[in-house]
């Protein structure tokens, strides 16, 4: 039955994905906030999928954070790239250049104001990243990082990459650490996706100035506090 619903929701998710970049592409025209209508409506139509058809739904714990602030989330999934979407305001999300790439897709994710970044271009990437997170405080928009680098199995809880602290003394922002727990019911490398709630925890915001190895500290114990929690 798993694989069953797995497979509508691919279906109807992507279907309608190619739906919504053709809309968005339409309007590329009208700028940023059409384009950004867009994207948020895609965000809702991907939640919609996963409640109706796969059972997944989202228990938000804390306060969700507004305006400008940095956003530190633990990744485990596709899923919360998208929730987040849904759930804040027109967030600019630091993603992995291939994705950029995409035909169509990618020029929707740069009008949208997505961080695009090559992970192994060391110090010019990391200038890069800072620059654009500037753009994105200057909006008034929050900025979600993954700190971790990248997709992680429940129970893993790997050290810090070093752009999220480049990008927390660059943007001078207070952070708000996100943990979650995706990867029970949508594993990173499996097509079968499980029902069940997935819980975004919002942490306490981090004032910024701190030291890095205060910041990283504080940090990564709050976005894997449902990874202790569930040991």
């Amino acid at each position: 039955m798993r694989l069953v619903r797995s497979a509508l929701f691919a279906l109807a998710f992507y279907a309608g994905t190619i739906l919504y970049v053709l809309v968005g592409v339409a309007a590329l025209p009208l700028g940023a906030r059409a384009v950004q209508a867009v994207a948020n409506g895609w965000a809702r139509f991907h939640r919609a999928c996963a409640i109706l058809l796969l059972g997944v739904r989202t228990r938000v714990e804390g306060e969700v954070p507004r305006g400008a602030v940095l956003v530190a989330a633990k990744h485990q999934s596709m899923y919360e790239t998208l929730e987040l979407v849904a759930l804040l305001d027109t967030p600019s999300i630091v993603m992995k250049r291939e994705l950029a790439r995409i035909p169509l897709w990618g020029r929707l994710t740069r009008a949208y104001g997505m961080i695009a970044i090559d992970r192994s271009g060391g110090a010019a990437a990391l200038r890069q990243l800072m620059k654009r997170g500037e753009s994105a405080r200057a909006e008034g928009r929050p900025v979600v990082i993954f700190p971790e680098g990248t997709r992680v199995a429940p129970g893993e809880t790997p050290r810090l990459q070093p752009g999220f602290a480049g990008l927390y003394r660059a943007l001078g922002l207070p952070v708000v650490p996100l943990a979650l727990d995706s990867g029970r019911v949508w594993p990173r490398r499996s097509f079968v996706k499980r029902a069940g709630t997935v819980t975004f925890r919002f942490g306490e915001p981090i004032p910024p100035g701190l030291r890095r190895e205060e910041v990283e500290a504080r940090v990564h114990a709050a976005i894997n506090a449902l990874e202790r929690r569930s040991s």
